[in-house]
This record gives structure tokens, C-alpha cells and sequence, in this order.
């Protein structure tokens, strides 16, 4: 007789901590401990608290996920503790509350003292005022001082539109300057590395990029020389600055001190049509917003996920885009097969001639090579087409050196996706010899390929020659779409919706940005006229309803939708 099972129940989550706070009058309860920058507990920052109350305290120097250095001053905040008696107890007002001493010096009333919010540690009974008159002083005071000696070149300043010094001077400066001395000009136009350009006279030395480079990408490559208001950021002597994650401290830098020479004067931000999608230059999938302006895509940039890339992205991945607008893009539909270049020039026609000679295919004399940096749901229509012709499928396995921060070894976006699916090999690319053979003993008679140049992967023009039906899909020109039966023009993932799995195992979806190129069309969407022509079944025109389908059919992706990956994604079994 067989035992029943057991059902292991995991114990209850202990209570969350709290402490009882007022910000700007408001009672509100904040955990007494929160995750610093690297994941560990430390005690609630005022920041933090006024955070959670939904108040928004100016910084420059915090960033979440760096070392707290407390330095620009810009975030003081007036506050008020329990007065205590000589007993160590509590004064009590009349009505029986706490009495609050605030923090305003009593030898000059109206004076402020504040505490920086960024750095400091609430307590019991504490009241934070950051909408007071003495705090509103103490930011203009910073800020005065800040603005000393920067430049008046807003309108030239590459930074504009998403700049905090030119956000806050608006909310918390003087129409006018009371500074009548001359400016201390530094170092403009420097070359901190390939990638980066400096322009000195804008730092505001809230040490950001210098923590970053120190503690997250682990090249202690950056540094303040001199001192006073001559201080300037620089490089070390020898070193140049030039790690794979440079780019960073562009997006951290509050001020347009630190640009990128890539994006530098190419557009301003507000023109820029943003998106959020992740990126395709290796199995990490580092999340990020396209942003572009008139179907040409001009930068890409983190988009912060704790459970896959923080707030960064490598610079490989970063510059990985300029190959969406190159002007030799495949842009129309081709099929030499059918007596000319150009003879079907709508898609209509190319779907029903397509279908037509796979129909007559026989069965295994047929083989699918597709890119694992074709979507799930693109793959998941063409293991249904391998089916039912019974071909054989895989990927062709993409390596290169990784690192220990971001960059991973596989350069395939979604080979776990091919994996999961039961599309690709096992491991990826064991079934390109067996294809290859399989074309040279005219066993194999038509291939399909989806997104690479199989020219490279063994299967050389000799072996493609042989062939009766070359159906090829592809963004580029190369060796195997010059030799195409027929080219039907792909998309790049900034100009349709899918989903990718990371090599973790985390299913993430993306967003369309721009509009394919020419005849250019979502694979996906005729992928889905083909499979449903040829297999007579009915399926889903949609992207949400074919992820669920897949989801119903992969065991991987039980339970999964569409809605339910939302911006961030879920974690499957690998």
C-alpha cells in the first residue's frame, strides 16, 4: 500500500517591522529596515520614508542601487525628534502627545539644521518636513551654490530634457545671481575613454560615475583631482576608461556632465518614441526602452529589473542597434522560383504559393533551421509546421566570451526559449550535421530557414544547391538569402511584439517601436497564414492569443499568459 503524499506547507513570512513616522503632518508607518544598494537590511532613510509617503525628495548623490557617500547636500530636510526630560522619557504636550523639537538652531530662530535625508535614519516618533519653508531654504542654499559655476548653456547642453540640476533649478531656484564674480572654467570636450566625452564645467561632483565604475563594474578607473571649486572628474594617468559598461554613467549622471559620444547631439529627447523591450545580444535579456524618432531607432537604454539587470546594461548590447536602419535591409518579397525577381509582390500571393509547395512536400524530405533569436511564438509556429511535414529542426549555437556582471557566453537570446519549445537540438546545433547529410544524400529536398546565414553553420552553397524549395526569411542580405526560392523580409524586434526566455529562465515580452521596413512583416503573422494554410487548422492572429496558446501546449509555459508577463516578466523551470 502506497503512502499518501504529503503536502509541505512553508512557514508564514515574519511580520514586517515598522516604525510610526509623520511626513509633513501625514502619520504614516515605513518598515524599519530596507534593502540598501546591495540587497542587504539596513535602517529606513528618511528618503526612503518620504518615498514610500509618495513625497519626492530632490538628489543628486543617492541613487539606489549605490553606496549612499551623502555629498551634494541637495536632499537636507528639516525634522523634528521626541523631546526628552531629564528622565529620558518623553514631553508630553497638553493633549498628552509627544512634544517635537524641531531642527531649527534656537541661537538664530529661522536659521534651519537640517539632516540629509538620503543618509539618515528615522526613529520612533519622528516627524520629517519636506514641503517646509526651512527645507525649501536649505535646497535653494544648495542649489545656489551648485549653479556658481556651471555654464549658462542649456539650450546647447546635450542633457536637456533630462536634466535634474535643470529640473530643479525651475522648482527650487532664483530667477536671478547673486554671483557677479568670474566663473572657474574647467576642462571641456574630454575623452574620458572610446565612449565617453566629459564636459568638466557641468559636474556637479555628486561621485555617481565614480561609485559605479568602482563597485559595479569593478574598474576603479575614475576620480576627483584638486580641490574646491577648481575639482574636477578625471580619469587615473594611463587608465583609460573603457570597460564594457561605460555607458552607465551617462544614464546616472544627473547633469549633462557625462554624454555619450554615440548619442551625442543625434537628437533631443523629447522628439524620441520610447518602448519597452528587452535586448537581443545575449541570453541575458537585459530589459530596456528603445527610443527613436521617425522609424529610425537612435539609442537603446536600461530599463530597471531587479530579477534580471538591475539598472544596467553592458555597452555591447547598448551600441548593438545600427544594423535596424542599415539601408541594405531586405525589404521586399522575392520568388525566383515562380519565373522572374519580383513576381508575387503581395503577400497574399507568396502565402498562397508557399503554402501550395509545402502541401506537395513529402513527408521527411523537409528541414527547419531557425535562429534562437527568433521569438517563442515564432518558433512554436514553425515546430507546428515541422510536424506536420515531419522535418527536422535546430538552431545554430552563437558563443563568445562573457563576463561576470551582464554579458553572457551564449550570444543567442532566446536559446532557452528554442530549448523549452523543443525546437532546437539537444545540445543546440546537434541536428546540422544529420540536415546537412540529409541534403547531400538528396534525402532532403526543401529548407526553410528563419534568421541566419546557414552558409556558415555547414551547410555550404554547394549543399543549398542541391535543393528543390530554398525558403529563406531574414532581416540582412547574405550568402543564403542571395540563393533563396524564395525571401520573405523579417523584422527586427523593435518593429513587432514576442517574447524571449532568458537563460535563467525568465519568459519576457517586447514591445513594436517602429514600423518594419518595405515589405518587411512580424514573422509571426504570416508564420501564422502558413502553418494554419497548410495544416488546416485554425489558430490564433493575434500575439496575445497565440502566447497563450503556446502556453497551453509548452509544458514550460503552463499557466502562463500574455497579460501576466507584464513589463517585468516571470521566472518558468529550466
Amino acid at each position: 500500500m502506497s503512502a499518501a503524499p504529503t503536502t509541505e506547507t512553508k512557514p508564514a513570512p515574519p511580520p514586517v517591522e515598522t516604525i510610526k513616522i509623520k511626513v509633513d503632518g501625514r502619520e504614516i508607518d515605513v518598515p524599519k529596515s530596507m534593502p540598501d544598494w546591495q540587497g542587504k537590511p539596513q535602517a529606513t532613510t528618511m528618503l526612503q520614508a518620504c518615498a514610500l509617503a509618495g513625497v519626492e525628495v530632490p538628489h543628486y548623490c543617492y541613487h539606489p542601487k549605490l553606496a549612499v557617500v551623502g555629498n551634494c547636500r541637495m536632499c537636507l530636510v528639516e525634522f523634528g525628534t521626541p523631546m526628552l526630560g531629564p528622565d529620558r522619557k518623553p514631553v508630553l504636550n497638553p493633549d498628552g502627545t509627544p512634544k517635537i523639537a524641531r531642527s531649527v538652531l534656537p541661537y538664530e530662530p529661522g536659521t534651519p539644521r537640517g539632516a540629509i535625508a538620503c543618509a539618515t535614519p528615522i526613529s520612533p516618533g519622528m516627524e520629517i518636513y519636506p514641503g517646509s519653508p526651512a527645507t525649501r531654504q536649505m535646497r535653494e542654499a544648495v542649489l545656489e551654490s551648485l549653479l556658481i559655476n556651471h555654464p549658462l548653456d542649456c539650450p546647447i547642453c546635450d542633457q536637456a530634457g533630462e536634466c535634474k540640476l535643470q529640473e530643479y533649478s525651475v522648482d527650487y531656484g532664483n530667477s536671478s545671481s547673486r554671483f557677479a564674480e568670474e566663473k572657474v572654467h574647467k576642462p571641456k570636450h574630454v575623452d574620458l575613454g572610446p565612449r565617453i566625452v566629459l564636459d568638466d564645467e557641468r559636474c556637479i561632483l555628486c561621485s555617481r560615475c565614480i561609485r559605479f565604475s568602482r563597485d559595479i563594474a569593478g574598474d576603479d578607473a575614475l576620480g576627483f583631482a584638486l580641490r574646491g571649486s577648481h575639482s574636477t572628474l578625471t580619469r587615473y594617468p594611463g587608465k583609460m576608461f573603457d570597460n564594457n559598461y561605460t555607458l552607465n554613467t551617462v544614464d546616472i549622471c544627473p547633469v549633462g556632465a557625462l554624454t555619450s559620444r554615440d548619442f551625442r547631439f543625434q537628437m533631443r529627447v523629447w522628439f524620441l518614441k520610447e518602448s519597452k523591450s528587452v535586448c537581443t545580444s545575449c541570453a541575458t535579456g537585459c530589459n530596456i526602452v528603445i527610443g527613436s524618432r521617425e522609424d529610425k531607432v537612435y539609442r537603446y537604454e536600461p530599463r530597471q529589473n531587479d530579477a534580471v539587470n538591475s539598472c544596467w546594461m553592458c555597452d555591447y548590447g547598448r551600441l548593438n542597434y545600427k544594423w535596424i536602419n542599415r539601408e541594405d535591409r531586405l525589404a521586399r518579397l522575392q520568388g525566383s522560383m515562380l519565373g522572374g525577381a519580383r513576381p508575387n509582390s503581395t503577400w497574399p500571393g507568396a502565402m498562397a504559393a508557399l503554402s501550395e509547395v509545402l502541401r506537395q512536400t513529402r513527408p521527411g524530405t523537409a528541414a527547419i533551421i531557425a535562429s534562437a533569436r527568433q521569438t517563442n511564438e515564432e518558433l512554436y509556429l514553425l515546430k507546428k509546421l515541422a510536424a506536420a511535414l515531419g522535418a527536422q529542426t535546430d538552431s545554430v549555437p552563437r558563443t563568445a566570451e562573457g563576463d561576470k556582471l551582464l554579458l553572457h557566453s551564449d550570444r543567442n537570446p532566446n536559446a532557452t526559449g528554442a530549448r523549452l519549445i523543443g525546437f532546437s537540438g539537444q545540445p543546440m546545433g546537434s541536428n546540422l550535421p544529420k540536415i546537412a547529410a540529409g541534403i547531400a544524400a538528396d534525402a532532403i529536398k526543401t529548407l526553410i530557414v528563419f534568421g541566419e546565414d546557414v552558409t556558415k553553420a555547414g551547410l555550404g552553397e554547394n549543399l543549398l544547391s542541391k535543393l528543390d524549395t530554398l525558403i529563406v526569411s531574414d532581416i540582412l542580405p547574405n550568402k543564403t538569402t542571395a540563393m533563396a526560392h524564395y525571401l520573405l523580409p523579417g523584422c527586427a524586434h523593435a518593429e513587432k511584439r514576442g517574447s524571449f526566455v532568458n537563460a535563467k529562465g525568465r519568459v519576457q515580452r517586447f514591445m513594436q517601436n517602429i514600423q518594419p521596413k518595405g515589405d518587411g512583416r512580424p514573422e509571426w503573422e504570416f508564420l501564422h497564414e502558413l502553418t494554419r494554410h497548410v495544416t488546416a487548422s485554425n489558430g490564433f492572429s493575434t500575439i496575445e492569443g497565440l502566447f497563450n496558446e503556446m502556453a497551453a501546449a509548452v509544458p514550460a509555459f503552463q499557466g502562463l499568459t500574455w497579460a501576466a508577463l507584464g513589463d517585468l516578466g516571470v521566472t518558468v523551470p529550466i
